[in-house]
């Protein structure tokens, strides 16, 4: 008898388990669709309350999200801008003196841990980085908000925006639609405002309506496959009248984002060696090669770790770039011989810097560019031929930041307030997710950060307020150069924190 009831027990008992972990794996395997869990799963930390959302308060914050810092570029610009009258709102030739977003408050947010969006098409998860622009815009809509990385509620203090302004290229090309339909799914009144639009109006502003040449694209590689800049171009060609012959060339700059914002896996200031994990152009990488019969092209700079490879240079081989200039450089001659080779090109007019990081180097760009023009074998110029006497750079942040104050002028949104209760937020991994995998710098690793699946709805990412101890130091030296006006209020931003938390005043930047 004891021995059937220790038989029945054991059976019984493993039918439980068995069923535990059933469940547990079909808790882990649930997929879900973003949106809907915005809007009904009032237990998830993405719930959305849109029924009782604010809506056209001019005293509301304007946001604007990135994938990482370089979206700091964006915001500069509209911190900057004077092209109206701020009494009328009319535009002013030069301005009237007075910033013409003096007066409006931002919330900021870069995705660091989740950059570079360009790869995610790269490696077949385009649906994974739709997740994360819906949930970058979830946070600008939302309240919430951790203090610190070890922090285990969430604040919920966080103002909501009164606009929303997609500061990437690759967010707006493969994602604006997405929160666009979100916005109208749940009958909110805001504006989603993107970039290429703004951009491929800029470029097709330097040709006369029958002049042929050639607008080159450099993006993402997220951007480039969406082909949201080509289909954009050609649409607004046709409509404003262009009847030239207008070329659109393509480079995806894999790495050169990703090496700006330091990450790992394109850039290693630390290292003297080629390196296992790297993911940027090499002469070993099957589809970003390094053309080792064509080394003199480039023009790298080979000067202290700037160039990672074995040998010598003169026969360099595992070639490795570790420095953004030399990233720049080989975009910049992929692209040129990109031209070089296709019948019947018409001359470089005009190069869309269509990524918010590129712009902090447009100077290095157009330093190269030059250096290419002049550049001879055997005392033939190899690019002159296919260079306009004229070539633009063209940051297409300020017909976004144009069309944000025309915007605010037709919904009579103009705010009162003042620029110093502007907020910067950035992503961190969550390390209290115990399926969060991280390398030896603290940030995602590569194999997880593109190895996730769409649809598995949890917090990947923590976003905290944005400061030294999130960003690297070459990136703030870069930042209080490159975006002074956007620096100054981060400063502020973090001395504030430091007040509310009763925290010594410690200048962090």
């Amino acid at each position: 008898m004891k021995k059937s009831i220790s038989l029945l027990s054991i059976i019984i008992l493993t039918l439980i388990v068995t069923g535990i972990i059933s469940c547990g794996k079909n808790k882990k395997s649930e997929i879900k669709n973003i949106t809907q869990v915005f809007l009904s799963d009032t237990s998830s930390f993405f719930y959305l309350d849109t029924e009782n959302y604010p809506q056209n308060n001019p005293t509301m914050p304007i946001g604007i999200f990135d994938s990482g810092t370089g979206g700091l570029a964006v915001l500069e610009v509209i911190l900057t801008l004077d092209k109206f009258d701020n009494r009328s709102h009319i535009p002013l030739p030069g301005g009237d003196g007075y910033r013409d977003f003096q007066e409006e408050c931002f919330i900021f947010l870069a995705d660091q841990a989740n950059m570079p969006y360009g790869n995610y098409s790269r490696e077949g998860k385009v649906d994974l980085l739709k997740e994360h622009i819906l949930k970058d815009a979830q946070f600008l809509l939302g309240n919430k908000y951790y203090l610190s990385s070890s922090s285990v509620q969430p604040q919920t203090d966080k103002d909501p925006v009164k606009v929303m302004v997609i500061a990437c290229n690759t967010a707006t090309a493969i994602g604006k639609t997405d929160i666009e339909n979100f916005v109208e799914q749940a009958h909110l009144d805001l504006n989603v405002i993107g970039i290429i639009d703004a951009g491929a109006k800029a470029a097709l502003d330097q040709f006369q309506k029958d002049e042929d040449g050639t607008i080159a694209v450099m993006a993402t590689a997220g951007t480039v496959s969406s082909g949201g800049y080509v289909r954009t171009i050609q649409q607004l060609q046709k409509s404003l009248g262009y009847k030239g012959d207008i070329k659109v060339f393509q480079q995806a700059g894999v790495g050169l984002a990703g090496a700006i914002d330091g990450v790992s896996e394109f850039i290693d200031p630390g290292t003297i060696m080629p390196r296992k994990g790297y993911q940027g152009p090499s002469d070993k990488h099957p589809e970003l090669a390094i053309d080792l019969t064509k080394l003199p092209r480039y023009g790298f700079d080979w000067t202290y770790n700037h160039m990672l490879f074995e040998g010598d240079t003169a026969s360099p081989r595992n070639l490795q770039l570790n420095s953004v200039e030399n990233y720049i450089s080989y975009h910049l001659i992929t692209l040129l011989e990109n031209i070089r080779n296709t019948p019947d090109a018409k001359k470089l007019k005009a190069v869309l810097l269509a990524c918010t990081h590129y712009p902090f180097y447009t100077d290095f760009f157009q330093k190269k560019l030059e250096w290419l023009r002049n550049f001879q074998e055997n005392g033939i110029y190899i690019y002159q031929p296919f260079l306009a006497e004229s070539v633009e750079f063209i940051d297409p942040s300020e017909g976004m930041a144009i069309e944000l104050y025309q915007f605010l002028k037709q919904r009579d949104l103009f705010n009162t307030s003042d620029l110093s209760r502007s907020e910067f937020y950035i992503s961190i991994p969550n390390t209290l997710n115990n399926e969060v995998q991280t390398d030896g710098t603290g940030n995602f690793s590569y194999e997880y950060k593109y190895g996730r699946d769409a649809g598995r709805i949890q917090e990947y990412v923590k976003r905290v307020p944005m400061n030294s101890s999130n960003i690297s130091v070459d990136t703030r030296l870069r930042l209080e150069e490159k975006v002074p006006t956007s620096f100054q209020l981060l400063r502020e931003f973090n001395r504030n924190n430091q007040k509310l938390q009763g925290l010594p005043l410690e200048d962090k930047f």
